[in-house]
């Protein structure tokens, strides 16, 4: 380990600023009217908007910095395959995942400092903390939509801190996010993770629900590909590598038996929905009540310099149809202002 890892390994015991703010349920309402919220469904809302209509093999320009963050995630990926599952049986998830996560909370700061040597040490500290937690909790072995904000909140905190710019916000979906589905995907499956807080067959999904919103962005206005068809498993092996959304019906039909209709009775509802731009406002409602608006998942949530609990002055209603139109720029160019005020 460097002597900088070292003094921020140390600096992050003398700060007392970033930790966690909702104790009790009645801190739903500062959450919700709070810069944090505000800001981070603002990137729910400028990510979305960048991938309408733009398909995961879509050829994009890939910046210097986003072949660094891909560079880290295939690191992340390869320390792994270094640890190898628990032979023993293993009723709730098996026990390698923890030793997997120490290794992850050991090495990473260092990687991080290395690559992102122009941020602050206290952003570091939490730029370092959002993405360790991305991967899942390593005394339950399990993994859930808080662990997958955590990873969201990292992406944004790069934004918040100039480190991405608005030209990544399609690979930021289509390269970084979609290499982290891939990665936790094999973490869930190699370590058989068990689901954080699932509603079962009534909950979207057992593990993620951005890749939905996103996903379905990238379907709006596509004229071959109605959202009935979604549950079509040819159709799902002809687009899974094209089309996130369809990538997570994939997964659900590999980790799932019986009948769709059954194990994932939301979805197949959605997928009577009449168009793509419907499921993307709709899911963005839904995120915003069956994510954001959880106590069991926000009393988790640690903030501080780049997620800021204090009341929003200028709040946006980020999750309305009116966002549609609001450029991703501008969005984007909010989060920048937030994190200087």
């Amino acid at each position: 380990m460097t002597d900088a890892t070292t003094k921020i390994l140390k600096f992050k015991g003398d700060n007392m600023e970033f930790k966690t703010k909702v104790k009790t349920e009645s801190d739903m309402d500062a959450w919700e009217s709070s810069e944090a919220y505000d800001d981070y469904i603002g990137f729910i809302a400028a990510m979305n908007k960048s991938v309408y209509a733009i398909p995961l093999n879509k050829t994009l320009t890939q910046s210097n910095v986003i072949s660094q963050l891909l560079n880290i995630l295939n690191t992340i990926d390869d320390w792994i395959t270094e640890v190898e599952p628990l032979k023993e049986s293993c009723r709730f998830g098996n026990k390698a995942f923890s030793t997997f996560y120490n290794l992850l909370k050991t090495r990473l700061p260092e990687v991080l400092c290395k690559e992102l040597s122009s941020v602050d040490q206290q952003n570091i500290i939490e730029l370092t903390a959002y993405i360790v937690d991305s991967f899942g909790n390593p005394t339950r072995i399990d993994y859930g939509t808080g662990h997958e904000m955590s990873f969201c909140m990292f992406l944004c905190g790069l934004y918040k801190v100039d480190i991405l710019k608005q030209s990544d916000s399609k690979a930021t979906v289509n390269v970084l996010f979609s290499r982290y589905l891939e990665i936790v995907r094999r973490c869930q499956l190699r370590y058989q993770m068990e689901p954080a807080g699932s509603h079962g067959a009534w909950s979207l999904d057992d593990y993620q629900f951005v890749p939905f919103i996103w996903g379905s962005a990238q379907l709006i206005e596509n004229p071959d590909l109605n959202p009935n068809l979604f549950v079509d498993e040819k159709c799902v092996q002809q687009f899974k590598s094209k089309y996130m959304f369809l990538g997570c019906i994939d997964f659900i039909m590999q980790v799932k038996k019986g009948l769709f209709h059954e194990h994932s009775n939301q979805l197949w509802n959605i997928s009577g929905v009449q168009s793509w731009n419907k499921i993307n406002e709709g899911l963005i409602k839904m995120y915003k009540k069956e994510v954001l608006g959880k106590f069991p998942i926000i009393q988790h949530v640690p903030f501080g310099n780049l997620f800021k609990f204090k009341p929003c002055i200028n709040k946006k209603p980020f999750a309305t149809p009116s966002v549609m139109k609001t450029p991703a720029l501008s969005l984007l160019e909010k989060l920048k202002k937030t994190n200087q005020s």
